[in-house]
């Protein structure tokens, strides 16, 4: 009897994969998990930093929150700034002073794999140049763009998996980046996001399906050392003005434990920098809950 190619040759039975899924692992159960609240709302991801991973990019660092976040980031530049080319737009602007500063381009893309479900498409998302604005917003007051006159600064962030908080870790990963680069800063970026269920309270670091059922969302980016706010985008209903403001001081406070660890991972790669080589090291360290 002749064989039909068309048809692939598999088992005659078979069995829904669901079946060999640990128990409390689907989404239901985590999204269950998320609405009780059944976790610190101060206590911070545990959080893994390499910086120097890519040897074409002039800087580069690598962010991973233990909800399974992953951003790649790299900078390119300082390069002469493209003739013609204003301030003002999504992707990039100058120093707004009048005098011929430094530009800074800011990038934000979603891998196609990153979400969970169907597929992005070429295009990417729709929220992709709100939070490449929202990111040059945020590194412009940490970049000392008055050092390079008519010359540009490009910062390309690839979200790899979105697990929740991804303009945070976008955010600090930027800040290693540019750091690696040597390009000259006031100080490294530190950020934290934050969000707010319909009844219930901010919780900091939230994971992907907090964030979907949440009512409010906030994302703070600081400048530790300095104690100045870079950045802050908020959206939703978070309640009254108090609310925001609770919202903002859990931030802050969660900003000033994360830069610790940003700055362990940069000085030890530092130290450890091969002669004539990009630094490369790994840092991995629990956040402290307060």
């Amino acid at each position: 009897m002749p064989l039909d190619h068309r048809r692939v040759p598999g088992p005659e039975e078979s069995q829904s994969p669901l079946l060999f899924v640990p128990a409390g692992a689907e989404d239901g159960e985590v999204e269950a998990a998320a609405a009780n609240g059944d976790r610190d709302p101060s206590a911070l991801q545990p959080l893994f930093a390499r910086v120097g991973l890519l040897s074409q990019a002039k800087g580069s660092a690598y962010v991973e929150l233990s909800g399974g976040t992953k951003v790649l980031c790299a900078v390119a530049g300082p390069r002469e700034a493209a003739a013609g080319v204003g301030s003002g737009s999504g992707s990039g602007s100058g120093t707004g002073s009048g005098e011929p500063g430094g530009r800074l381009v800011c990038e934000f893309r979603r891998a196609p794999f990153s979400s969970r479900g169907a597929r992005l498409r070429p295009g990417g998302s729709e929220r992709d140049p709100e939070l490449a604005l929202a990111l040059q917003e945020a590194l412009e007051p940490a970049v000392r763009l008055a050092r390079y006159p008519r010359a540009q600064l490009e910062v390309s962030a690839l979200l790899l998996q979105d697990g929740g908080s991804a303009l945070a870790a976008a955010l600090c990963a930027a800040g290693l980046a540019l750091a690696d680069a040597g390009v000259e800063l006031y100080d490294l970026v530190a950020a934290c996001a934050l969000c707010r269920p319909p009844r219930g309270e901010w919780r900091l670091q939230p994971s992907e399906p907090e964030e979907r059922a949440a009512a409010a969302r906030l994302t703070v980016a600081l400048l530790p050392s300095l104690h100045q706010v870079a950045g802050l985008l908020g959206s939703g209903e978070g309640g009254a003005p108090e609310s925001w403001a609770q919202g903002v001081r859990l931030a802050l406070d969660g900003c000033q434990r994360l830069y610790p660890l940003l700055r362990q991972s940069l000085l030890r790669a530092l130290k450890r920098k091969p002669p004539g080589q990009e630094p490369a090291e790994d840092a991995a360290a629990p956040a402290a809950s307060s």
